[in-house]
């Protein structure tokens, strides 16, 4: 069973459907009795930095959620901004993220460019490392991104997948057994099923 964790914000329903499609079992859960007891959690995001980490905080689940990944070492994936939470703190707010990767949210900025913001569509993602089950199969996928904030991590060794869109950024990010992906891997058929299955299976 992965419970999906409700703060708010994110895609609950995208999620779920994915997670029925490959045949594992879900559910979507915001009390903290039931993410307490969870044995895989996915924490999804849709939104705006400091209005996430508000909900955390008044909702109790900062404190919840540091236990999880840090003392039980409970299998956590963050997607789109809940990936950036997982993060030190971002350009788009004021408020302190998780913590539980060293790392920052900024913003995308092209002065003469092209490239629009946000960068909204399918793109490349390429390993940083080839010793982590949850991405055994993807090779150099592509998935669907829409976000304005992108994550660079201070350690290299946090960086599980990059992504170039004018500058590379980490697209897929790794502490432990603490994962976050930039991209939507519920809106990103076959290479997001994959995903899903190998996070299903560790």
């Amino acid at each position: 069973m992965i419970t999906i964790v409700d703060y708010g914000l994110g895609n609950l329903g995208s999620v779920l459907n994915m997670l029925k499609r490959i045949g594992v079992k879900g559910e979507v859960k915001s009390d903290l009795k039931s993410i307490e007891n969870a044995s895989k959690l996915i924490l999804p995001g849709v939104g705006a930095f400091d209005t996430a980490m508000k909900n955390l905080n008044e909702s109790n689940l900062t404190s919840v959620l540091k236990i999880k990944a840090l003392e039980e070492k409970t299998p956590i994936m963050g997607i789109c901004l809940g990936m950036q939470i997982l993060m030190n703190s971002s350009e788009e707010g004021s408020k302190v993220g998780l913590g539980l990767i060293d790392g920052e949210v900024k913003k995308f900025s092209y002065d003469d460019s092209q490239l629009k913001i946000p960068h909204m569509g399918w793109n490349y993602v390429y390993k940083s490392r080839n010793d982590v089950p949850l991405i055994n199969g993807l090779g150099d996928s592509k998935f669907y991104f829409v976000h304005s904030y992108y994550v660079k991590v201070k350690d290299k060794t946090n960086s599980l997948l990059t992504t170039n869109y004018g500058i590379e950024f980490d697209s897929g990010v790794i502490k432990d057994n603490i994962y976050g992906f930039q991209f939507h891997p519920e809106k990103s058929h076959k290479f997001g099923m994959k995903l899903f299955e190998n996070f299903s299976e560790l």
